[in-house]
């Protein structure tokens, strides 16, 4: 059955390819959803009046009468559509009216006949449909319909094909979900009806690459089902080009030998200060690189005294990697060379390639390295660090801090304000990546091997697009099982939405495909560059929640209010205090405090009152999770505070109590130390702000859950 479908569906794509056409008429649309089940009203094809007349009468009730045409794809602002139509003098003027309206808005137009469909009953509005995004490929999106579609944008994307569970996923992943689950005594739509329309579409264009977009609007959605009312199809005009793809295992064998290697060339190595090339040899020697370091360079015999080769070639033994640090200009025959050698990683530092227009010197390395088998990263980069190797492969400042994370920036700005930040920090890296133009390896590559290394506890990637969305979608869900990816996407542009010839199509930003996809996907987005390095930073440091219930206990009331916004901006559930808990809270606070919740010990209370809250917090079950927010006061010192609850968060770790701790500290300069000491013994802590701490916790939480960790949805 389904193979006879796909057969009925190709051979009508096939007969419009043929007519020279890219959009297919109500009619031909409704051949494609009959064979993929979609929901359509009932209707006939009139070629004249006489036959609308009759079409009516068959139908039965009200009518909607709309013209056919393969010229006029927008039907309603040709004037081309007639709803409620009610009788046979009715039909005949509706019929006339709408042929003499499309000649009108196109004289020329090709009019094949009056599509007479039987009208919906009244019902929600919705809109199913699916597009060709340029990074992920077919994305099928749902929101609310009709008029009003692209004034409210209250739409929602996912990768086709969805499964019927994540079809449903949609209908709660607008703003407006309540509309659909009923308000003011309606009745909410049949959400299964509603996500099957979702799932078959989804389907569809999964099964026909050359369908750039599908629109149903609007689907009148009732509480026993849904019809889409009107469907639109538009064939692409060329299909795109396939990217090479590599198995999982040719990834991580390469990605080995880069993050990993024994031997290390520097093609353009000098002796020269100032030059590209004398700091990369300066940095892998000073950095104590414990592998072999040969320096490639045609006019010298010796730099920074070891032995210089005039090629790569010349260069006894393996070499995992080649480090460029020449003119874009020589790069291309300096490849063959590195090719011809075997060695399977190129790191290209050199600029001057596709970012400033040269797009065919780029094109003609890739080429090379694709015939050698040498994968590439950059070209346009500073470089890279792999700590635990001690390789700094990269012209900027060494950094050998070893740790647990792993960052990627496309920008070498970015990567150095990683760099910086790391420093201050003292965040212990794994790796320091820069990706450039990303002519070859990419963040699908990088995701794949941090998945994998022991070294790597979370993975924070800058990026300004994605080559292959749906390559970097599969690297992310295998990776967040296992650990956090925080991704910060640059360009908040709606560019992809200029020349769509849909709804769904004009619906379909840019950012608003990368937030829902990459939100699919399991992966944290941050809102910032900051906010990407401190989630980086903090996720590794928190231990994972058992369950949704977050408590405040706060020594000032103005800052309980704000960390309350706060858990509420971040998706975060305040526990409501159970009438015995609140009890035990208010055994150790004054009677001007406030237990419930935020639990308010007062600003003048002394360290004991602060350890016995906290202890309690701990010990209650109930409890999944703890925000802290502290107040300056000579009575309760910052250090005194930073001691006590460091203190006693590892006293309960001990006992295999292990719930995530944040903290907001106010106060005078001296909090600054006490959050480095806090955030150093596992309680992440931040001076002078509410909002940071809670943003952190909640993406863990957001990790939590995608990672299957803790119930409920992403």
């Amino acid at each position: 059955m389904a193979e006879d479908r796909v057969l009925r569906v190709r051979s009508l794509l096939e007969s419009v390819r043929a007519q020279g056409r890219t959009a297919l008429t109500a009619p031909e649309g409704r051949v494609v959803a009959d064979a993929y089940g979609i929901a359509v009203p009932g209707e006939e094809l009139a070629a004249d009046v006489d036959e609308a007349v009759a079409a009516a009468a068959r139908l039965g009730g009200p009518v909607v009468l709309k013209i056919v045409s393969p010229d006029i794809l927008h039907k309603t602002e040709a004037g081309g559509v007639v709803v409620g139509v009610e009788g046979a003098a009715g039909v005949r003027a509706a019929f006339h009216r709408i042929v003499d309206n499309a000649r009108a808005y196109d004289a020329g137009a090709r009019i094949e006949g009056v599509l007479v469909q039987e009208l919906l009953p009244a019902g929600q509005e919705v809109i199913v449909g699916a597009v060709t995004d340029p990074t992920f490929g077919k994305v099928v999106a749902f929101g609310l319909g009709g008029v009003l579609v692209e004034v409210l944008k209250d739409v929602t994307f996912r990768l086709a094909p969805v499964s019927a569970d994540e079809a449903l996923s949609m209908l709660d992943s607008i703003r407006s979900a309540q509309v659909l689950r009923g308000v003011r005594g309606q009745a909410g739509v049949d959400r299964w009806a509603v996500a099957e329309q979702i799932r078959r579409v989804s389907r569809l264009v999964a099964d026909f690459p050359e369908i750039a977009e599908v629109d149903l609007n609007p689907v009148i959605a009732t509480a026993t089902g849904a019809v889409a009312a009107d469907i639109r199809i538009l064939l692409a005009e060329r299909q795109p080009v396939p990217r090479r793809r590599y198995a999982r295992e040719e990834i991580l064998a390469s990605m080995r030998r880069l993050m990993q290697p024994s031997s290390v060339a520097v093609i353009g190595a000098s002796n020269e200060p100032g030059k590209i090339g004398n700091s990369v040899m300066r940095n892998l020697v000073d950095g104590g690189f414990a592998g072999d370091i040969h320096p490639v360079n045609p006019k010298a015999d010796d730099i920074l005294g070891r032995k210089a080769y005039k090629s790569v070639t010349d260069v006894p033994g393996e070499v995992d990697v080649a480090v460029f640090a020449i003119p874009a200009r020589l790069v291309a025959a300096a490849l063959e060379e590195v090719g011809r050698k075997g060695v399977p990683n190129a790191v290209l530092i050199p600029s001057g390639f596709a970012e400033t227009g040269e797009h065919a010197l780029q094109a003609e390395i890739v080429e090379i390295a694709e015939r050698h088998g040498v994968r590439l990263l950059g070209p346009n980069i500073y470089g890279y660090y792999s700590t635990w190797q001690d390789l700094c492969a990269t012209f900027c400042t060494p950094y050998d801090v070893k740790g647990g994370v792993a960052l990627t920036s496309q920008s070498g700005g970015i990567g150095m304000a990683i760099l910086g930040f790391a420093r201050t920090t003292k965040t212990g890296v794994s790796a320091i990546v820069g990706l450039g133009n990303k002519s070859d390896l990419d963040e699908d590559d990088l995701l794949t091997w941090f998945g994998e290394d022991p070294h790597t506890d979370c993975i924070a990637m800058h990026l300004e697009d994605l080559k292959d969305g749906r390559a970097f979608v599969e690297a992310a869900r295998a990776t967040v099982p296992k650990k956090p990816v925080v991704v910060l996407k640059a360009g908040r542009t709606a560019a992809g939405a200029k020349a769509a010839g849909s709804h769904t199509g004009a619906l379909a930003g840019d950012d608003a495909v990368y937030d829902d996809i990459l939100r699919q996907a399991g992966v944290i987005r941050a809102p910032g560059l900051n906010d990407m390095l401190e989630y980086a930073r903090a996720l590794p440091v928190l231990p994972t929640p058992r369950g949704d219930n977050v408590v405040i206990i706060t020594g000032a009331g103005g800052s309980g209010v704000l960390l309350s916004d706060a858990v509420t901006d971040n998706g975060l559930s305040l526990m409501e205090i159970p009438p015995d808990l609140d009890e035990a809270f208010r055994r150790f606070i004054p009677p001007f405090g406030a237990a419930g919740n935020p639990v308010d010990i007062t600003g003048g209370e002394p360290p004991s009152t602060y350890e016995a809250t906290i202890r309690l917090g701990l010990e209650d079950p109930r409890i999944h999770a703890l925000v802290l927010g502290y107040w300056h006061t000579i009575v309760t010192p910052p250090m005194v505070f930073a001691e006590l609850t460091a203190r006693v968060v590892a006293e309960f770790r001990e006992r295999g109590v292990r719930k995530p701790v944040v903290a907001s500290l106010a106060g005078d300069v001296e909090v600054e130390e006490a959050c480095q000491y806090l955030f150093e013994r596992g309680v992440v802590a931040y001076p002078y702000t509410t909002e940071k701490p809670v943003a952190v916790l909640g993406a863990k939480y957001r990790w939590a859950r995608a990672a299957g960790l803790l119930g409920g949805g992403s």
